[in-house]
């Protein structure tokens, strides 16, 4: 596992990780704090077979945050309890020899809500998404680039890279 030092030379020298607000602020010891740029709801249904010839990927209804006073910069989703598709700021710029996981922040966890989230394969290019699920009854506020994910890298050998359909290059 990267410690903070080694993720900072990587964004520094190789752009590992673009569009960050505050890199001193989203490094870890032992990873980077990914951020909320969107929230959507599910609005259709998916489908999934094992060629991919025939995955559907669900619509899905962005959420706009609200502002709590007009000359706040920033907004909040006020969501109920339920399982929502979410969007990072940060693009990823994986290189061939290292692989990403993401965990809940403990913070969120703490609220009643958590994440899942896939690999971040090596040599995978662009904005994360994921799933945030909310398990508290009366619900979450979060705010617009609220730190909600933790991914940590891990050198791997090199390989062919991520060429998929979420490949943003």
């Amino acid at each position: 596992m990267l410690n903070k030092e080694k993720i900072k030379t990587l964004v520094d020298k190789n752009n590992l990780i673009e569009n960050y607000i505050n890199l001193d602020k989203q490094l870890t010891p032992n990873g980077f704090d990914l951020t909320l740029a969107d929230i959507f709801e599910f609005k259709t249904p998916g489908a999934l077979d094992f060629s991919n010839k025939e995955r559907v990927v669900p619509e899905g209804k962005k959420l706009m945050p609200e502002k709590k006073n007009q000359q706040d910069k920033f907004g909040w989703w006020n969501l109920k309890k339920g399982t929502y598709r979410v969007r990072t700021n940060e693009t990823v710029n994986m290189p061939n020899d290292l692989t990403a996981l993401a965990f809940s922040r403990t913070s969120l966890m703490r609220m009643g809500a958590y994440t899942v989230h896939g690999v971040w394969d090596a040599g995978f290019c662009g904005r994360s998404e994921f799933i945030l699920t909310v398990q508290n009854p009366e619900g979450i506020s979060l705010k617009q680039n609220a730190r909600i994910a933790q991914l940590v890298f891990f050198v791997t050998d090199e390989t062919e890279g991520y060429n998929g359909i979420y490949q943003e290059k």
